[in-house]
C-alpha cells in the first residue's frame, strides 16, 4: 500500500479533515477541504475535485492505507476514485474539527438572520425585526443550525421555532413608483435588482413609472434609498 501525503518521514500525522463511509463491512475515507465539502453538500456547484485534498480513496488516511480497486468495484460498482469519493460525500459522514463546525454554524446563523431581517416583518407593526432581536430569539428558542444545509433551506424550520417568541410574517408588498426624468436613468439598475418589476413604462414627460413587488422587510430601506438618489423627488404609492 502507498503512504498518504499526510504522513511525514518521522510518522508525525498532519491534521486533516475526512469524509467517511462504512460499506460492506469496510471503512472508506477521503481527505477533504472543509469549506469546499460544506459547499458541495449545500449543492453550490463545487466539484468533487475541489473538495478532495488527494484523489485517492483510503481504508485509513492516517496510515496511508489505500482502498483496493477490487473492493471498490465490488461495493461501489466502480474503482474511479472521483466517483467513489462523490458517493462518500453524499452518503457518508463529513468530519470537521469543533472549531470548524462552530464557525460553519455561526456563518450559517448569520445568513439566516440576514434573510429574516431582510424578508420578514412583524405582522402587527409591518416593520422588519432588527437582526439582534432575531439573534436573541434564536438563542432563546435553542434553534439548532445545520452546517451542511443552505441558509435558505433552513429558514422555514427556524421561523417555526421563532414564532412563539416573536411574530414573523413573510409578506410581499407592492409599490407604484414614479421617478422624474432627470433621475430615471440612475435608478434603472437599482429598481431591477432589488425587487420584482411587475410593470414599467416611460411616460410622455420622460419620467419612469414602475410597479415593484418587494419583501415586506425591504420596503422602508428601498424607499429611503430611492429618496436619497432622487433627492426626495420620487413619488411612491403602495398598492394594497
Amino acid at each position: 500500500m502507498g503512504k498518504s501525503q499526510y504522513i511525514t518521514d518521522d510518522k508525525e500525522t498532519f491534521q486533516v479533515n475526512l469524509a467517511r463511509l462504512k460499506k460492506g463491512g469496510s471503512h472508506f475515507e477521503i481527505a477533504i477541504n472543509s469549506e469546499e465539502a460544506i459547499a458541495f453538500k449545500e449543492g453550490r456547484g463545487v466539484s468533487v475535485k475541489e473538495v478532495l485534498k488527494s484523489e485517492h480513496v483510503y481504508y485509513d488516511v492516517k496510515k496511508g492505507e489505500l482502498a483496493s480497486e477490487e473492493r471498490m468495484n465490488a461495493l461501489f460498482g466502480t474503482s474511479d476514485p472521483l466517483k467513489v469519493a462523490e458517493i462518500i460525500l453524499n452518503d457518508g459522514e463529513i468530519q470537521l474539527t469543533q472549531e470548524q463546525r462552530e464557525k460553519a454554524r455561526e456563518d450559517k446563523k448569520n445568513k439566516i438572520i440576514a434573510i429574516i431581517a431582510r424578508d420578514a416583518i412583524d405582522p402587527k407593526t409591518k416593520l422588519p425585526h432588527p437582526p439582534e432581536r432575531i439573534r436573541l430569539a434564536i438563542e432563546e428558542a435553542k434553534v439548532s443550525i445545520n452546517e451542511f444545509r443552505t441558509a435558505e433551506n433552513q429558514i422555514e424550520d427556524v421561523v417555526k421555532k421563532l414564532k412563539p417568541i416573536i411574530p414573523i410574517s413573510f409578506e410581499k408588498r407592492t409599490l407604484e413608483i414614479r421617478v422624474p426624468a432627470n433621475f430615471a436613468g440612475k435608478i434603472q439598475s437599482y429598481a431591477r435588482q432589488q425587487g420584482k418589476l411587475v410593470h414599467e413604462a416611460w411616460l410622455d414627460d420622460g419620467s419612469f413609472q414602475y410597479t415593484v413587488e418587494l419583501s415586506g422587510g425591504l420596503v422602508d430601506r428601498y424607499v429611503e434609498n430611492l429618496n436619497n438618489v432622487t433627492h426626495g423627488s420620487v413619488e411612491v404609492k403602495e398598492i394594497k
